[in-house]
């Protein structure tokens, strides 16, 4: 089956996610400056969260752009990963709520590591779907970022019952690998280009 419904879906789930985070964003009582400070960590959350969905949204958006096919299968993967995606409003207000306490910090660190591990299936099952040797097998190829960030996560969930601000830290070391553009997929899409260009010469 085509792509088209799979990718517009996730597209409109994605923009209802950061909708509802900005939403949780609370006018504060008060004209001065001052008045912004005890929402320090509720606006620092959600700075790092639309990060993580952003980064979602573009790494989705580039897979999809080599994606010729999906099944059913794949469809139950990409839901799977968007319940995970849909519940970071909620770890992240909680979070922001109460100052980075352990628990919020730890459950905030599990969502992370659900999606991680969500998209990782995901990929598994378009790989698998188009082979091997497809352009997605080749731009994905051992994934060492994605396996890094799981194990970022782990550390950082066992890290927040003794200090919640250094796994804190640790979730935003794994928004930077990955704020840093991955070039994968375009590459391998410029090469087969220009591939396909010489041998039609």
């Amino acid at each position: 089956m085509k792509k088209g419904r799979l990718e517009a879906f996730s597209d409109g789930v994605i923009a209802i996610i950061i909708t509802i985070m900005v939403l949780e964003l609370k006018i504060p009582h008060g004209s001065d400056i001052k008045a912004l400070l005890p929402l320090y960590p509720i606006f620092l959350s959600y700075v790092l969260s639309f990060i993580y969905v952003g980064i979602y949204w573009n790494n989705h958006h580039h897979t999809m752009q080599v994606v010729e096919s999906v099944n059913g299968t794949i469809l139950w993967a990409n839901m799977h990963l968007l319940f995970w995606l849909s519940l970071i409003p909620f770890v992240t207000g909680w979070m922001g709520e109460n100052n980075f306490a352990r628990w919020p910090v730890t459950c905030y660190g599990i969502v992370l590591i659900m999606n991680g591990i969500a998209y990782g299936i995901l990929m598994f099952l378009l790989i698998r779907h188009h082979g091997k040797n497809s352009l997605l097998a080749k731009a994905v190829g051992k994934d060492w970022k994605g396996n890094i960030s799981i194990l970022i996560y782990a550390v950082a969930i066992a890290i927040s019952w003794f200090n919640s601000n250094v796994s804190f830290a640790l979730y935003i070391v794994v928004a930077c690998i990955w704020f840093i553009p991955d070039k994968r997929i375009e590459k391998r899409i410029v090469g087969e280009d220009s591939h396909v260009k010489n041998k039609s010469f």
